[in-house]
């Protein structure tokens, strides 16, 4: 059931994901580049660096075991393990270290790849899948990461002026793909792309038709299909010290058994109001930045919304750090003071996040007291894959990213 999750398509919301509840604060990023998805450009020298929690000091023996995927996150059947593995697979995480003066026992476990065990070498979507070896090989997560080989040229702007409105409350992506030195006879054989916004994958554009097709290079321009609603900026808060507020919280608590921290209660936004955020990334780190990885408290961060009213769909909160069940972010509605309140267990450090509507087939849409205006700084991103007409695959060969200032 969970490695079935985990393989789904697209149209499922390809995504990483946690499946123990003893396991928090999965981190999966290239280089240091926190604020960024996790894009490796093959041969360059790129390091993916996975980190995570399991909370207690017992050893648990992880195995991960890399898989690739095509372009859809379908499992790659057309290829062997040599064509893209250098190496072996289904390697033992030996770096591992015991939280150290925290009032939450954990341990964290961390892996690099490349490393001297194995390397990636060809490019595409990449599932790292994490088992328990002593736990008859449950699969307690997996990490999603892209390695691309930029043979074509990816162009990315972004407009607020669309067929939808001029500066209200969409923003307008256009595209261009020059091939280079790939022959495409067959565009829509051999071509697909995908565009998102903010990393997200819940509202990603798969395989917009381009509209126009030259001889060498495809453009999409004020493309209906590419216009994204433009949200709001995502909320921000950081739990420094557990002791007392710093950025975005109003107080912090201790009930004998855990701190608590309580954001700022966060009201209807009528109107546009920047202030720097990361678009949903997070950053883990205390006050001292020292050894965050298990110097780090473990606390509940209570949220609390204020809608004046109740919504007949989910609420749920949503950032690059919610990769346990969407159900663990579903917020409930406390009728005396109109609000959707959430209390989840989250490591210190800096956390973007915002709130999004769930209808009961699990689509997500902004909420109307988020607001959605224009001047949102969202950051997008392009991806192009092709497969040559005897390729056995589909390859990674263009990656575009911008942000909107």
């Amino acid at each position: 059931m969970m490695v079935l999750t985990c393989l789904s398509a697209l149209q499922a919301e390809a995504r990483s994901v946690v499946y123990s509840p003893q396991v928090k604060t999965l981190q999966v990023v290239v280089n240091d580049d926190w604020l960024s998805l996790p894009v490796m450009k093959l041969g360059a020298g790129d390091v993916l660096n996975i980190g995570f929690d399991e909370l207690s000091h017992a050893y648990h023996r992880y195995i991960y075991k890399l898989e690739r995927c095509e372009a859809n996150w379908s499992p790659s059947e057309g290829v062997f393990e040599s064509d893209w593995l250098v190496g072996f697979n289904g390697n033992p995480i030996e770096d591992y270290e015991n939280s150290l003066n925290t009032t939450v026992l954990y341990t964290h476990y961390s892996l690099q790849i490349p490393n001297d065990r194995c390397r990636i070498k060809m490019s595409g979507n990449y599932k790292l899948h994490v088992y328990d070896e002593e736990d008859e090989d449950t699969e307690v997560l997996c990490a999603e990461f892209y390695v691309v080989e930029p043979m074509m040229t990816v162009g990315l702007s972004i407009t607020t002026n669309t067929d939808v409105d001029f500066n209200v409350s969409h923003q307008q992506v256009s595209m261009t793909v020059n091939y280079g030195s790939i022959s495409v006879t067959n565009v829509e054989e051999q071509l697909r792309t995908v565009v998102m916004q903010n990393g997200r994958e819940d509202n990603l554009k798969w395989n917009v038709k381009p509209d126009y097709v030259q001889q060498n290079r495809l453009q999409w321009e004020h493309n209906r299909r590419l216009i994204f609603d433009a949200g709001n900026e995502y909320h921000r808060f950081e739990t420094l010290d557990v002791t007392h507020p710093t950025l975005g919280i109003d107080k912090m608590r201790w009930d004998g058994h855990y701190y608590h921290a309580y954001p700022f209660a966060n009201e209807p936004r009528r109107s546009y109001l920047y202030f720097q955020d990361a678009n949903g990334a997070f950053y883990v780190r205390n006050s001292d930045n020292i050894e965050n990885d298990r110097t780090c408290d473990y606390l509940y961060v209570n949220y609390k919304l204020l809608t004046g009213r109740p919504y007949k769909e989910d609420v749920i909160v949503e950032g690059k750090w919610t990769t346990e069940d969407e159900d663990y972010y579903v917020m409930e509605y406390d009728e005396q003071d109109q609000s959707y309140n959430a209390q989840i267990l989250q490591k210190q450090g800096y956390y973007s996040y915002q709130y999004l509507l769930r209808d009961e087939k699990g689509r997500t849409h902004i909420l109307p007291e988020e607001g959605s205006f224009f001047e949102t700084e969202n950051s997008y991103q392009a991806f192009v894959y092709y497969k040559g007409i005897s390729d056995r695959t589909w390859k990674l060969v263009g990656f575009q990213q911008v942000v909107l200032k």
